[in-house]
């Protein structure tokens, strides 16, 4: 049985990759799949809820599909799914998430279940959780030695503050009888 309501398009240049990717997505959601970056541009829309995307692929890399992606203001989730370890430069681009290939089936599907259910999030908890994607990568490519690496838990933690004040404010207009 498909989700109906999430759109996944999957950009990956191996097409067999591409295809069992699609096989294995395609029992819960609706899928697309693109196996260039000019593909991947093409087939991109508002429909399109969460994209999985290769970084390393011939003429158009992913880091520049996604660079596309934020010109024309795609919001749709995106997860790097790839073989390129993670470094510093990472910090900067603007996905959702970032996983280091092979990945298993379950795994696949709790990555868009994931992008998915934070999508429903407002933007700073989306945002936390970009960070935290960032964090994990670079924690597991043993990149913490770095100032980018200390920048960005510097920059996590000023927003936990601001969401947990934003928390606080909420519970507190709350019926003091109300256990969260």
């Amino acid at each position: 049985m498909t989700d109906n309501s999430t759109t996944v398009l999957i950009v990956e240049d191996q097409e067999g990759l591409a295809e069992a990717y699609e096989t294995v997505v395609g029992t819960k959601y609706e899928t697309r799949v693109a196996t260039s970056g000019a593909q991947a541009l093409e087939e991109i829309d508002d429909a399109v809820d969460v994209v999985l995307l290769d970084r390393r692929m011939p003429g158009m890399a992913g880091d520049e599909v996604l660079a596309e992606f934020v010109e024309r203001g795609v919001t749709a989730a995106v997860a790097m799914l790839t073989a390129v370890e993670p470094d510093v430069d990472i910090v900067e681009m603007p996905f959702d998430d970032y996983v280091t290939k092979p990945i298993d089936n379950d795994e696949l599907l709790a990555l868009v279940e994931t992008l998915q259910k934070r999508s429903q999030h407002d933007e700073q908890i989306q945002r936390f959780f970009r960070l935290a994607a960032k964090k994990q990568a670079l924690e597991n490519a043993n990149k913490e030695d770095s100032t980018e690496y200390d920048q960005l838990v510097g920059e996590m933690r000023a927003l936990r503050t601001d969401i947990d004040a934003a928390l606080d404010e909420v519970v507190g207009d709350a019926d003091p009888r109300t256990d969260l």
